[in-house]
Formats: structure tokens, C-alpha cells, sequence
């Protein structure tokens, strides 16, 4: 006589995504969020200054780099994370610091990197540093907030 056995499998039920994969899902959203706000407040940043950066010209070239730099800082904001707390966040604290790391890298990268850049690759608007805007400042506090919240969902 055959016998049959059952085996149950466990189901995954939450919709959790590795730590990278939230900070690049994070970094993503927070930047087209960012992206939106420039393209209404300051729009010749997205259309001219980011896309010299990398030789090229126009709006959709400098909203696709920013949301790839959103990415790319995204997955530096899920590593820091990890690092510090093991990758997990819940949301009032994503959110803290999600902000506080927007504000850190619009110091770092908006205030000295870009105009040093922009100076390098010879674009001729280029900032003075230090770059001290408060619509860049605003901007960056967003796309921390919005990276910050979607990591802590999705992580």
C-alpha cells in the first residue's frame, strides 16, 4: 500500500524588499519628487546645469541623470542604514532620517561637488562655492523625507 505525505511550504506574506532594492525604489521616488519641485522653481538647474555635468543638454537628459544620482544615493542611504541598524527602519525614524541625509548630501554634493564640477567641465553658469540655495536645500529635505519613508515601507 503507497502512502502519501504532505508537506506544507510557508507562504511569504509581506512584500519586503532586500535593503538596496528599497533604497533604490526610495532614491527613485524621492528624486522625481525633487525633480518635479526643480522643474517648477528652478528650472534651467534640470535643464542646463545637471545635464553638463556629463556633456549633454535638455530637460529629459538632466531628469534622467538626477533620478539615476536619486538611485545611486538611494542605495548609499540603504547601506548606511544596514550598517548602523542592521537595515531595518520603521517609518517615523525612516522619515528623520531619510531628512537627515537629504540635508547631508544637499551640503556635500549641492553646495561644494556640482559648482566644483560644473567649473570643471567648463559650463559657464557655474556657481560660486559655496552653492547655498534654498530651493536646493527644500528640494534635497523632500527627496530625504520621500527616501526615508519608502525605505522603511519596503524594507
Amino acid at each position: 500500500m503507497a502512502s502519501e505525505t504532505v508537506t506544507q511550504r510557508a507562504r511569504r506574506t509581506e512584500t519586503t524588499l532586500a535593503p538596496w532594492q528599497a533604497g533604490t525604489v526610495g532614491g527613485i521616488a524621492g528624486a522625481i519628487v525633487f525633480g518635479a519641485m526643480m522643474a517648477m522653481q528652478t528650472p534651467p538647474v534640470l535643464e542646463a546645469a545637471i545635464p553638463a555635468m556629463y556633456g549633454l543638454e535638455g530637460g529629459l537628459a538632466g531628469m534622467i541623470i538626477h533620478v539615476a544620482h536619486g538611485a545611486v544615493l538611494g542605495v548609499v542611504f540603504a547601506a548606511l542604514i544596514v550598517a548602523a541598524r542592521g537595515g531595518d527602519l520603521d517609518l517615523v525614524p525612516g522619515i528623520g532620517l531619510g531628512l537627515v541625509y537629504g540635508v547631508g548630501i544637499w551640503a556635500v554634493l549641492a553646495v561644494v561637488v556640482m559648482p566644483i564640477w560644473l567649473s570643471a567641465v567648463g559650463f559657464g553658469m557655474a556657481p560660486d562655492v559655496p552653492n547655498v540655495a534654498t530651493e536646493s536645500l527644500v528640494g534635497h529635505a523632500a527627496y530625504g523625507l520621500v527616501l526615508g519613508a519608502v525605505y522603511a515601507v519596503l524594507g
